[in-house]
């Protein structure tokens, strides 16, 4: 029975699988295999034990029940697979499984494997993130809109606009996953307290061939463990991903409000709303985004508590990332696919956003008027006054700010009425909003197959 939403409902099964206790074993098999071959590679062991403890090394020999049942009786996770890997072993073959070796060296190898597998998806899902946003960008970058400062509406700005910042950031993030992996993707063969003194000189020979086996690479030094500096990163990226993405499921959310009505999730033929209401269509996908966020946040706390284990190492890492990592790993997952979700189905609804756009009948122009009469010889503080006054004005008596520019005597001696209604329209006032969006799409193009998994 499920506890856990991330055993069923939140995360690909793909992303699951990965760090599932029985997919977690493999993996550890997997690095106790590569031990014994770099061991034997080195004359520490016999190649025919190595082969041996490789052959058996596997899930058809090795099962997560037996490994339970094991730690049940000796109440240690690592010893139990230990032992339950040796038993399978013919002849004197399991006398040599996990020599030199301490617990972590296992584990925390094999944490990286599941960070390497688990970072894969992540990227894919990002670049197919950043595909749709940058699609959006480019369809919607003349879709003037208005923009809002403090709730505010403020100088316009087109939809595209939006778009090309948000794909702006999603590619940082691509970028920061990519330099994050040589400082997480490392395993380490180091011993009790990370002097590799159990395997004498060749120590760090066999550290070094098993994480060339496993196609890691191996820690310059580490103490018992693998310094949690690095874990406290990588769950500081994802959260960071996370909040990008609550920003964007913010802003959907926002502008789906019902009297503003810009933009809308997609909502499904048969999808219902309410349990009460068979009117609504509420932003869920959006708004499970920004709640899932809050969780992720919350696992860089203890990840940044799980930094300062006592001496060369103490257990209280241990329980909290066994929940930690998991969890930050299949959430963020959950969100960008949701994300993409949203944004790939996303109804854009012109006819509002232009009603949006005028509803303050022109007030959100003052600006462009101001550097209109700048640029006709008016000083800067001069001009920001004149036309306060006439916003207030037009507040004050519910007019169009167009109306209160005409009745102005000081506005009617430097602009037409033909100049000041070009100046008030919004899709005059842009600025370099194309040239923006295209140095995005440009960047996006240079460098869209050049990280690498």
């Amino acid at each position: 029975m499920s506890i856990h939403p991330i055993e069923g409902r939140y995360g690909s099964e793909e992303m699951r699988e990965i760090w599932r206790k029985k997919t977690e074993l493999e993996y550890m098999l997997k690095v106790e295999a590569a031990l014994a071959r770099a061991e034997a590679d080195f004359s520490i062991i016999p190649s025919e034990a190595a082969d041996e403890i490789e052959d058996k090394a596997n899930l058809d020999y090795v099962s997560l029940e037996r490994v339970k049942e094991i730690e049940a009786e000796i109440k240690h996770d690592i010893m139990a697979i230990v032992k339950a890997l040796s038993e399978q072993c013919e002849g004197e073959a399991g006398e040599y499984v996990h020599l030199g070796a301490t617990s972590n060296d296992i584990s925390d190898t094999t944490r990286a494997l599941q960070f390497k597998k688990s970072l894969s998806i992540i990227m894919r899902r990002l670049r197919e993130l950043e595909d749709s946003l940058i699609k959006k960008a480019d369809e919607y970058r003349d879709l003037t809109c208005v923009g809002r400062t403090h709730g505010q509406h403020a100088v316009p700005t087109t939809i595209g606009h939006k778009f090309a910042i948000y794909a702006s950031e999603i590619r940082r993030h691509i970028e920061r996953v990519e330099e994050l992996k040589p400082r997480i993707l490392v395993g380490q063969v180091t011993g009790a307290v990370g002097t590799q003194a159990a395997l004498g000189d060749m120590g760090e020979e066999v550290h070094k061939r098993v994480n060339e086996i496993l196609g890691l690479k191996p820690v310059t030094i580490s103490s018992q463990v693998i310094q949690r500096d690095r874990y406290a990163e990588l769950i500081s990226k994802l959260a960071i991903i996370s909040s990008s993405l609550d920003k964007i499921a913010k802003e959907v959310r926002n502008l789906q409000r019902t009297e503003i009505s810009e933009l809308q999730e997609p909502f499904g033929d048969k999808q219902v709303g309410s349990s009460t209401m068979p009117q609504k269509k509420n932003p869920m996908r959006s708004e499970r985004i920004g709640g899932l966020a809050k969780v992720v946040r919350s696992n860089v706390t203890t990840e940044l508590e799980n930094v300062p284990l006592e001496h060369e190492r103490d257990l209280t890492n241990s329980s909290s990332e066994r929940m930690v990592l998991p969890e930050t790993f299949l959430l963020v997952d959950e969100q960008l696919k949701l994300m993409k979700y949203v944004i790939d189905g996303l109804v854009i609804n012109q006819e509002n956003i232009e009603k949006v756009l005028n509803m303050t009948g022109g007030l959100n122009m003052s600006e462009a008027i101001m550097i209109k009469l700048f640029n006709k010889g008016l000083g800067r503080q001069t001009s920001h006054k004149l036309i306060r006054d006439c916003a207030m004005d037009a507040y004050q008596s519910n007019k169009t700010l167009k109306q209160a520019l005409m009745e102005n005597t000081e506005v009617k001696k430097h602009m037409t009425e033909e100049e000041i209604e070009e100046v008030l329209d919004p899709s005059n006032y842009l600025g370099c909003v194309d040239l923006h969006i295209e140095n995005v799409i440009k960047y996006y193009k240079q460098n869209r197959e050049e990280i690498t998994e």
